[in-house]
């Protein structure tokens, strides 16, 4: 294959409000922290193991004025975009280098009333499991199977 490709999606919690700066041009840039987790099990010690990545989000534009009116520290959302590195020269003469996620498109997965609640208790995790996680609300039983339903 000759083509290339640089595609990163993640689903994550902002780790701190979103940061945005404006240009002389009328153009902005938002910075945000992500944290993924995994989750596994420790076959030796049976302990649950929990593993965060932080990933540097960078949102431009109109995108950008979205981020920060609607999304907070703690809220869920689902980013696409493409990794960039970048280096600078720290103040102490040292280079420095990061790598950012550029995103194309996004998708807030935590509600208005969840990001309200989030703004009132940061403290509190989230404790609402997803719904295809849910089991049916009656226990299903097998006289169902005598119905004179047609189908």
């Amino acid at each position: 294959m000759s083509g290339t490709l640089n595609k990163v999606m993640l689903i994550g919690h902002l780790g701190d409000e979103v940061k945005i700066h404006y240009f002389e041009g009328g153009n902005c840039v938002a910075r945000f922290p992500l944290a993924t987790n995994e989750t596994y099990t420790n076959r030796q010690t049976g302990e649950k193991v929990t593993n965060t990545d932080w990933h540097n989000i960078v949102v431009r534009n109109k995108a950008a004025e979205v981020c920060e009116k609607y999304l907070s520290k703690g809220d869920k959302v689902y980013v696409e975009g493409r990794l960039k590195n970048r280096q600078w020269q720290g103040e102490d003469g040292n280079m420095r280098y990061t790598t950012e996620v550029h995103v194309q498109d996004f998708t807030f997965l935590t509600t208005k009333n969840e990001s309200m609640a989030n703004a009132q208790t940061t403290a509190a995790p989230e404790q609402r499991e997803p719904i295809s996680n849910q089991g049916p609300t009656a226990p299903m039983d097998d006289t169902e199977e005598d119905d004179d339903l047609p189908f």
